[in-house]
C-alpha cells in the first residue's frame, strides 16, 4: 500500500500553515495506524522535501507533534514482509474536533 498518494500529497498544507488555526479546528487530511499497536498518526501539515508531518498522534497518550513518512514506511515485521503502518482507506478529512 502506498501510504501517500500524490492527490493526499496535494491536498496538505505546508508545515506551519495552518499555526493561527486553533487545535481543535485544524484539518486532518490523512490517518495512518499500526493494526498491530494502538498508535494512530493524523496528518494536518506535511514538508514533501522533508517527508515530515505535523499532527495529532495517538499512543500511550495523545499529542501534537512531527512524524516522518519515511518512519512509517520504514516500519516492518517478518523480515520486512508485512508492514506495521497502514493508511486508512476510508478516512475522511474532518476537523480534530470531529475525531471519535
Amino acid at each position: 500500500m502506498k501510504l501517500l498518494t500524490k492527490a493526499i500529497e496535494k491536498s496538505l498544507p505546508a508545515l506551519y500553515a495552518t499555526e493561527k488555526i486553533p487545535q481543535k479546528d485544524k484539518i486532518i487530511k490523512v490517518k495512518f495506524f499500526s493494526p498491530y499497536s494502538n498508535m494512530t498518526w493524523y496528518g494536518v501539515e506535511y514538508d514533501p522535501i522533508e517527508r515530515v508531518f505535523f499532527g495529532w498522534i495517538h499512543g500511550q497518550s495523545k499529542e501534537w507533534g512531527y512524524f516522518s513518512l519515511a518512519e512509517l514506511e520504514s516500519a516492518t515485521a517478518m523480515n520486512g514482509k508485512l508492514p506495521l503502518v497502514e493508511r486508512d482507506l476510508y478516512f475522511t478529512p474532518c476537523k480534530v474536533s470531529e475525531l471519535k
